[in-house]
């Protein structure tokens, strides 16, 4: 069983920094890759950031530099590190796990950045 819980979104001003938290039930290292996803109103859920067991990164094009994704093994969590947000940021975030060809979701945390 593997559970995610997110943690560390709200209300912030354009040009604010936010630090998402997602924890997992568990070792994260038996993930293939974690990483993390937004969906904004009435839109798909995209592709923010992933980080393998290995530590590689990879970014949504348009968010590479604002926006850093980590882990912490000993904690079992990963985080997003987000700056320079913007109104377009506005979305509920969640964290991903792939884990034996499956993925797993957490219930999501709602970043909205406005003034």
């Amino acid at each position: 069983q593997v559970q995610l819980v997110e943690s560390g979104g709200g209300l912030v001003q354009p040009g604010g920094s936010l630090r998402l938290s997602c924890a997992a039930s568990g070792s994260i290292v038996r993930f293939s890759a974690m990483g993390w996803y937004r969906q904004a109103p009435g839109k798909q859920r995209e592709l923010v950031a992933t980080i393998t067991s290995g530590g590689i990164t990879n970014y949504a094009a348009s968010l590479k530099g604002r926006f850093t994704i980590s882990r912490d093994n000993a904690k079992n969590t990963v985080y997003l590190q987000m700056n320079s947000l913007k109104p377009e940021d506005t979305g509920v975030y969640y964290c991903n796990a792939y884990y034996y060809n499956n993925d797993y979701w957490g219930q999501g945390t709602q970043v909205t950045v406005s003034s």
